[in-house]
């Protein structure tokens, strides 16, 4: 019974100073950047209040999800170096009770905001990055005409399975037509035929291909080439706008999407490494505040009297390095010069090391 009543101190303790985290860095990032943004829209652009409201609500989740790791790390550090200072963690200790036990509460703690994170990595951020960007480039800046753009992927399904997929290099804004289509036609789930084309422009109310080949697919393999054609129309009723309005930004996309992108493009020989970076990344920042709890339980707990301020410091110091890390890892991912999954894990990966290591000389 006192150890469930020592749990509850403990983690409403570590609790509290995670909410007041949130809360402190969510503040720092909101100045240091939105209010800029939308000051902009104001002058640039005429936002209306309306406007101005959506775009911050919209922007608070992408914002929120890195505040995290930080608040986790805020709240051990914070949370455990006051109780140290104040001798709670002697009493405990010489009551019998061990290091394992009095962290238990912080790091599961960080174990369920770490679940929490990449459920709402997954629910609520990318949704909320593509209402961000169309209430910026429909409502605020006013964009009606569709940008060229790379990589336009269709897909259509058809009461669960899938239907057709489209894929073109590129979209030209200025001659309307997509360029280098390579079009999958289904039947209940399997792929029938392939149609190739060089390009296909927007007649107004139609696409209409231009040199292509059909190919026959049968038990998964490429039998024969059906035919060439020189015109053919293109099976997708959407305008130049919808298709592009269609199309998502990697941090607008899910994971499952992400993961169909990948496909996709790797299909047609295109270079996935920032998109299998960015999916690797939905796991590792919400991962961060499990990692962190760890790093900040043991540091708090040390024996010498730390201030409130000295663990905000080392908390802000600590995060530094996490985040430069992992820029640079992720940089190297991107680029190639590591595998883009092993350089996204490899910041967690070494807090986690340092982790276990200060976790068991804590414990000793």
């Amino acid at each position: 019974m006192k150890l469930r009543i020592l749990d509850k101190y403990l983690f409403k303790e570590v609790f509290m100073t995670f909410l007041f985290g949130i809360c402190a860095f969510s503040a720092v990032f909101i100045g240091s950047g939105t209010l800029f943004r939308i000051a902009k829209y104001i002058t640039d652009y005429g936002a209306t209040f309306p406007m101005v409201v959506k775009v911050f609500v919209y922007s608070l989740p992408n914002i929120i999800i890195w505040t995290f790791p930080m608040s986790m790390l805020l709240a051990s550090l914070m949370t455990y170096g006051r109780m140290s200072g104040s001798s709670e963690i002697t009493a405990m200790k010489s009551c019998g009770i061990s290091f394992y036990r009095i962290a238990a509460p912080a790091v599961v703690l960080g174990l369920v905001v770490s679940l929490f994170a990449i459920w709402f990595n997954e629910e609520i951020v990318p949704r909320a990055n593509n209402a961000y960007d169309n209430t910026v480039q429909y409502e605020i800046k006013g964009n009606t005409a569709p940008a060229s753009q790379e990589h336009i992927i269709i897909k259509e399904v058809n009461s669960s399975l899938i239907k057709r997929i489209l894929y073109a290099r590129r979209y030209d804004s200025k001659t309307k037509r997509m360029e280098h289509i390579t079009m999958q036609m289904f039947e209940e789930g399997k792929l029938k035929n392939v149609e190739n084309a060089a390009y296909a422009d927007w007649l107004g109310d139609s696409w209409l291909m231009h040199d292509g080949v059909i190919y026959e697919v049968q038990d998964g393999n490429v039998k024969a080439h059906n035919s060439r054609f020189d015109t053919q129309l293109l099976p997708v009723n959407m305008s130049p706008r919808k298709i592009m309005e269609s199309q998502k930004k990697m941090e607008e996309m899910t994971r499952s999407e992400l993961r169909e992108q990948i496909k996709i493009l790797q299909e047609q020989y295109v270079d996935t490494k920032k998109l299998e970076a960015e999916l690797a990344q939905r796991y590792t920042v919400p991962m961060a505040s499990l990692i962190f709890a760890m790093v900040g339980v043991p540091l708090g707990m040390q024996p010498n009297r730390r201030s409130s301020s000295a663990g905000f410091a080392l908390s802000v110091i600590i995060i530094f390095l996490y985040y430069a890390g992992m820029v640079m890892a992720t940089a190297l991912g991107r680029g190639g010069a590591l595998p883009p999954m092993l350089a996204v894990w490899l910041p967690n990966i070494i807090s986690g090391a340092i982790g276990l290591y200060l976790v068991r000389k804590a414990a000793r």
